[in-house]
């Protein structure tokens, strides 16, 4: 059976490849403290289906490339995309914070 893992895309930007972060906790076997692991995987996506920040299960295969070893099995969910204000916005913003701190 092939190993499967599912984490988040961390770049798309690559044609037809994804970075993948696989966050994990693991325990120091003599000071027993858990801590986080985090390790990133390139994906092969066909498709180009997948984009930053989705939630994606990926399972091994036969090596693609020099890189990739893996490949995407499936979305499990969409990102929500990402929030950011124009520069008209933040200079209004900006102002804003001025003119209190002069009050």
């Amino acid at each position: 059976m092939a190993h499967t893992l599912t984490g988040v895309v961390s770049s798309d930007k690559r044609d037809k490849t994804i970075t993948v972060l696989i966050t994990s906790r693991e325990t120091h076997p003599i000071y027993k403290k858990q801590f986080t692991v985090t390790r990133k995987y390139a994906a092969h996506d066909e498709k180009n289906e997948a984009n930053e920040g989705d939630q994606v299960e990926i399972i091994e295969t036969r090596p693609i490339s020099r890189s990739k070893t893996y490949r995407l099995v499936k979305i499990l969910e969409r990102s929500h995309g990402k929030v950011e204000l124009k520069e008209d916005v933040v200079e209004v913003v900006a102002k804003r914070k001025d003119e209190e701190g002069k009050k």
